[in-house]
């Protein structure tokens, strides 16, 4: 069903012939699709000359409950666009999906929007000056110059095509694995290199949000069905319904046992049971409206963290939230405060030593480098969230109050990029103004203090602040040792939204 907007414009032109399979119309709108799916037997066709050849049959496509659909429409760089295919890939970590844009305009170009976990990718075919680097050369963390661009490898994983729609500038062979490279630089652009031809096809492209892309005809949101899939926990027997396609991991809402959904819900799944259950201020399920935007808490995660050199730990809390079109982000609950952000499409490039990092124009300096390890999660991830995940954290902070931070794992690296909110509206968001008073952090006080202490008590409470620091000063100077007042992984343990 298609939303408000705007009808979706007629195409230029169009191709239809016969399936060779069932005999139903398959319909070409753009000239660069040279394959197409029937949309009746879901029979794979080819184009030659003015007739159609039946290559094989198209495996059924995985419902991802995406707000897209065929045909739906928008605008990039001043051009509208219309999908009008669509590709899903698998690979260890998960699935995405690419949508073929065909561009209006004379040379009738074709791009493609990627989608994987709510973050979208706008990009188009780029020719590359010099041959790129074969796939095994291409190591994560690694930095490369392409086309006169510094770029880090952010991905190199082994793929495969499970399921395509629609029609199709190029159609990897099915369920035939072959390695896509993902390049991206601190100007938030992202090269992808898919090496299922020989030379590689490369596109290039940056982050978007759907609201941005004035998109139109989009899946209304009655056309997915809100039941979920529900399965029996494999430590107590109570029942546990998934609500997303992609997760990896969820919580029993009974034992609180932490079920690994990784490879789907058949057969034994594995499962870690917690003891010390941690309570949530903000509730599982709950829905606020944060930065123009309404959220529901969809996970929630306690992580502490240690420095280098010290044996006094700290501790923060992430609450995963999920928006239709925005996707995923993460509310951060510090000592310092609080602050609202979501994985960086970029690769932040860092100075020697660590101490910037340079993202988006602007510049940022590191503020506490320590060790994470994941205590406690409850409610549904869409990476494989376990309980003693550990990894090495860094963050970064601006002068205009923008924070950047680094995870590193065995195998991962991600950076996540925000900015702090004001605690009340925080708690006015989920609805929580009587709660606000647990909501204020170290960051609120100076403020809120003020308010109901007379001048001479506040002149008391400098001069004590004042000796504490000398004292502090010459304990520092003699043992070494700091001390971090917040945590904010800002991010948890996996970024999403990779691959284009």
């Amino acid at each position: 069903m298609a939303e408000a907007g705007g009808t979706p414009p007629s195409p230029q032109r169009t191709y239809s012939a016969p399936c060779p399979g069932c005999g139903a119309p398959v319909e070409f709108r753009s000239a660069q699709s040279a394959f197409a799916v029937c949309p009746y037997c879901q029979s794979t066709v080819v184009r030659q000359g003015e007739q159609l050849a039946r290559i094989g049959k198209m495996a059924e496509l995985f419902d991802d409950f995406s707000p897209l659909q065929l045909f739906a429409t928008g605008r990039i760089q001043d051009k509208a666009f219309t999908l009008v295919g669509r590709l899903q890939y698998a690979y260890e970590g998960g699935r995405w999906t690419e949508w073929i844009a065909q561009i209006d305009g004379t040379d009738d170009r074709t791009g493609v929007l990627s989608e994987d976990n709510g973050a979208y990718v706008f990009s188009l075919p780029y020719a590359l000056q010099q041959p790129a680097p074969p796939a095994d050369q291409l190591r994560l963390g690694a930095t490369h110059t392409i086309n006169g661009q510094g770029y880090t490898v952010a991905s190199n994983e082994e793929v495969k095509l499970v399921s395509a729609q629609g029609e199709l500038p190029r159609l990897p062979e099915l369920g035939k694995p072959f390695r896509v490279v993902e390049l991206r630089n601190e100007k938030g652009l992202v090269l992808s290199l898919d090496h299922d031809s020989a030379p590689p096809t490369a596109y290039l492209g940056r982050s978007v949000e759907l609201d941005d892309l004035k998109m139109a005809g989009l899946r209304d949101e009655s056309a997915k069905e809100e039941k979920g899939r529900s399965f029996a926990c494999p430590h107590c027997g109570s029942p546990v319904t998934l609500n997303f396609a992609d997760s990896k991991s969820i919580t029993c809402p009974s034992c609180k046992s932490i079920i690994d959904t990784s490879s789907g819900i058949g057969g034994e799944l594995k499962y870690a049971t917690q003891n010390e259950p941690v309570q949530p201020l903000i509730a599982l399920g709950s829905l606020g409206t944060l930065q123009g935007a309404q959220w529901q808490v969809v996970g929630f995660q306690h992580r502490m963290g240690v420095e280098p050199g010290d044996d006094e730990h700290f501790g923060w809390d992430e609450y995963l939230l999920y928006n239709r079109k925005r996707g995923f982000s993460f509310l951060v609950d510090a000592s310092d405060g609080w602050s609202m952000v979501k994985p960086a499409t970029g690769a932040p490039v860092v100075s020697d030593g660590g101490q910037t990092a340079r993202y988006l124009g602007r510049v940022y300096r590191q503020q506490y480098a320590y060790e994470a390890e994941t205590t406690y999660v409850a409610g549904e991830f869409y990476w494989q969230v376990q309980r003693g995940q550990k990894t090495s954290n860094r963050d970064y902070g601006e002068p205009k109050g923008g924070l950047l931070s680094m995870e590193r794992s065995a195998n991962e690296l991600t950076w996540s990029y925000g900015s702090r909110i004001d605690s009340n509206a925080v708690a006015s968001a989920f609805k929580l103004d009587a709660k606000k008073d647990m909501f204020k952090r170290t960051d609120a006080l100076p403020v809120s203090a003020a308010s109901s202490l007379g001048c001479g008590t506040i002149i008391l409470i400098v001069v004590v602040i004042i000796i504490l620091l000398i004292i502090l000063s010459t304990c520092s100077s003699s043992s070494g040792s700091g001390y971090r007042s917040s945590g904010g992984s800002y991010g948890g343990y996996s970024s999403g939204g990779g691959h284009k």
